[in-house]
């Protein structure tokens, strides 16, 4: 934890050394972003809103434009015309398609000298400081730290410091691997990264 060398773990060159391909890099960041849209932005039409059942005034004679509602798109308080409905924004991507970019992603981190193998995060008390201190001690500007089994106490020190976040290894995915400068793992994550992906 203070960025002292205590052991040595042998990288896998199939998920750590793989081809770079960065157009996949960039169609699955697409996907990703595409399926975090909501899409349930939503406005009525004006069929669907309040009123409007009576013809304002007859069709000639008057003078006015002619009239079949009071609710059409022109009105005050009539229905809106295209607006937004809600839909599914996410689009299709192959898996293979999306483990080579994971594995580019990988490798980039590995290349790029940005990737940092811990022992493990055995706090003790929940406490943002020891997370801070670990940050600094690596010199770590946004770091995401990948862990594998469930570790309350690291993911509450950590969930107020916007520069790091901490994620099982089964959430491990591209986008969050290029937003964050460096990437930390324990051990074990590696070895159960490295044992999902190789094949």
């Amino acid at each position: 934890m203070k960025k002292k060398k205590v052991g040595t773990i042998e990288l896998d060159p199939a998920v750590f050394a793989a081809p770079v391909k960065e157009h996949l890099l960039y169609y699955v960041v697409n996907w990703q972003r595409s399926r975090m849209r909501s899409g349930t932005a939503s406005t009525k039409t004006r069929s669907q809103v309040s009123g409007g059942g009576k013809k304002p005034w007859r069709q000639k004679g008057t003078g006015r434009a002619r009239a079949g509602t009071t609710r059409a798109p022109q009105w005050r308080k009539g229905g809106v015309a295209f607006g937004p409905k809600p839909k599914d924004w996410s689009i299709g991507l192959p898996k293979k398609v999306r483990k080579s970019a994971l594995l580019s992603a990988l490798t980039l981190k590995y290349t790029d000298g940005s990737l940092f193998v811990v022992k493990d995060f055995n706090y003790s008390e929940i406490k943002t400081k020891q997370v801070v201190d670990f940050i600094e001690a690596f010199d770590l500007a946004r770091a995401l730290i990948v862990i594998e089994q469930d570790n309350e106490i690291l993911l509450k020190s950590a969930r107020n410091l916007k520069r790091v976040k901490v994620i099982k290894s089964g959430g491990l995915n591209v986008y969050d691997l290029l937003r964050f400068d460096t990437l930390v793992m324990t051990e074990e994550c590696v070895r159960k990264v490295q044992e999902v992906l190789a094949h």
